[in-house]
């Protein structure tokens, strides 16, 4: 096991790779809060994408899972020119309804923990934002991606 791979609240994520950029800076000289945000979303769609389900398949299948609850939780800040690598894991799905992302940002090369985040989504129909079940296709793409361990 690497020491990268210590690092992660879980096995095997799916990983992302971002740097900061002077448009993330805020008055206070380190990563503005809502890019944390955007990095979280950003990785998120890229592993749904990665699993098959990117937002032409959500469209014809008049289906998407909405996000309805956010917890971030800042840990260090990042800095102008730094890497972050974006890991995410599905820790949960309710095949009924629901779905919890768990995200956490690691700033490299230090391998410090910048961000967690739990993100909770609804399936919804996307023609009338009602809440729906997911069609068949959402549970045979997203249910072999949920990890089946705990976190450290």
């Amino acid at each position: 096991m690497t020491e990268l791979e210590t690092c992660w609240d879980y096995p095997e994520p799916f990983l992302w790779k971002a740097r900061v950029t002077a448009e993330d800076i805020d008055e206070l000289a380190h990563t503005r809060n809502t890019v944390y945000v955007n990095w979280c979303m950003d990785a998120a769609w890229a592993h749904t994408t990665a699993l098959g389900l990117g937002a032409k398949d959500y469209q014809s299948l008049d289906r998407a899972m909405a996000l309805t609850r956010a917890e971030y939780d800042y840990l260090k800040a990042t800095y102008l020119g730094e890497d972050v690598l974006v890991g995410t894991w599905i820790t949960k799905w309710d095949k009924r309804l629901t779905m919890e992302r768990c995200i956490q940002i690691i700033q490299q090369p230090s391998q410090h923990t910048v961000l967690r985040a739990r993100l909770e989504f609804v399936c919804i129909e996307i023609s009338s934002g009602r809440p729906k079940r997911p069609p068949p296709a959402f549970i045979e793409r997203y249910e072999p991606a949920i990890i089946q361990t705990r976190a450290k």
